[in-house]
């Protein structure tokens, strides 16, 4: 678990940890910024800058990267979320100089032509009508833009389509260099290697970038929720969805643990790691209550470790031959039983178990550990990851009472139902949605 922490003299922070059972390297690049930066008229600029990043530059030309990388044996990616845009390439050990100086370079010098912003507009504007075509997309969209009023976290990543409608090359450009920089960045990079040496090609290719003012965070913090908001969206497809979002605690609150094993237990272990395999949520308390009784057809739950307080959600598929109101009766009974008593001490361990094994399938590649060497400092700090599992291991059955009573209540939910009209058929229940909030 060892690993070496240092900070270049324009305030870029490296991480790095040998792994030496293969000949490998992973290779990821992380930028304090993501939808929660943007404001009104932007929205979604975040994400469209990472399509910008693959545009190429003078040194790295647009047609040369996927084949270079490729050659040399490697793979790579992106990803934009609520705190974070990270990029990442995991190549053979003795191709790993490519990706240095790449990420190098594509942090001072991309190239935002003209005609790369009008093409990628189109992209991007056909992944958001693409998303809209998805019942859970939409639902999703309209309850996060319900839970969160104040707060920055109101729309999806992806922004809303009058802003990427709108948004010009400047406002772009203007992020990039921005957000860009080395001082609101951190290099995370494990696998086949020696510190001594890798710490010389990051220097050599990264410290003579200048930092720049480091950017503020939008800080508005979302005001305590009075009670519960329902909604109802209405769209094509012949399935009805049901999702309750709890605001839950942030990633590195001290009930974020008690809260992973709450969700195992009721809804089955959530996987924080973009590459993690799941497991069956079969013994969970949702499942037993809502599939096996014919009420859903599935069930899925989670949380995400964010920043700042972000949304624990549950998700049903509602059985054609039940109702939504049905779903949400029988999971408000199962979390009235969580309330009311701690779970035995042997549904805990078991819980933890399921938790801890999803962990570990997450973590055991070399992407997997460059991944959380980075993850864990958007929101905290690498000892977050490595204390882990002996932070599971400590939660008992009183703190996952307490923390399903604390913020498993109706006035600090949201419920939504998608209801379907593609069939031309009214879907059992439909007639008697939640009441909406007077």
């Amino acid at each position: 678990m060892s690993f070496t922490k240092l900070t270049l003299s324009n305030g870029l922070l490296v991480l790095l940890k040998e792994i030496h059972s293969a000949p490998i390297i992973s290779h990821w690049i992380w930028y304090r910024v993501g939808s929660r930066d943007e404001t009104p008229g932007v929205t979604g600029v975040s994400h469209w800058v990472e399509h910008m990043q693959f545009k190429g530059t003078a040194l790295f030309p647009a047609g040369v990267l996927d084949k270079a990388i490729a050659r040399d044996g490697g793979f790579w990616n992106a990803f934009t979320y609520l705190d974070w845009t990270t990029y990442f390439e995991t190549m053979p050990a003795d191709k790993i100089d490519l990706a240095v100086q790449l990420e190098a370079d594509r942090m001072l010098n991309c190239r935002y032509r003209a005609a790369d912003v009008r093409s990628e507009r189109s992209v991007i504007i056909a992944e958001r009508q693409g998303s809209e075509n998805e019942p859970l997309f939409r639902l999703n969209e309209e309850m996060q833009a319900a839970a969160f009023r104040v707060h920055p976290y109101h729309h999806e990543t992806i922004g809303d389509m009058a802003d990427l409608q709108r948004i010009q090359r400047r406002d772009l450009i203007n992020h990039y260099r921005r957000y860009y920089i080395p001082n609101n960045a951190v290099l995370s990079v494990a696998g086949d290697f020696e510190t001594r040496a890798m710490l010389e090609k990051i220097r050599r290719c990264f410290e003579d970038i200048p930092a720049r003012p480091a950017p503020k965070r939008l800080e508005r913090p979302e005001p305590e929720q009075s009670g519960e908001r329902r909604l109802t969206v209405e769209g094509p497809g012949e399935t009805c969805y049901v999702q309750l979002d709890y605001h839950a605690p942030a990633g590195k609150h001290p009930d974020f643990f008690p809260f992973m094993v709450l969700d195992s237990l009721l809804s089955g272990p959530t996987s924080l790691n973009l590459f993690g395999s799941g497991v069956s949520n079969k013994t969970s308390r949702l499942y037993r209550a809502l599939v096996e009784t014919d009420l859903a057809i599935g069930i899925s739950g989670g949380q995400v470790a964010t920043v700042d307080p972000f949304l624990y959600t549950l998700i049903m598929t509602v059985h054609p031959n039940s109702s939504a109101q049905a779903c949400i009766q029988a999971t408000d009974e199962a979390i009235k039983r969580l309330q009311d008593a701690p779970p035995p001490v042997d549904e805990v361990r078991r819980a933890v178990k399921q938790a801890r094994a999803l962990f570990a399938y997450g973590s055991e590649s070399i992407t997997n550990q460059g991944y959380w060497l980075g993850f864990a400092e958007m929101f905290d700090c690498y000892d977050w990851f490595t204390n882990y599992l002996d932070r599971l291991a400590a939660v008992t059955p009183q703190e996952v009472q307490r923390v399903a009573q604390t913020y498993l209540k109706p006035q600090n939910r949201l419920v939504g139902v998608y209801l379907p009209q593609g069939s031309g058929k009214t879907p059992p229940g439909a007639n008697n949605p939640p009441e909406e909030e007077e």
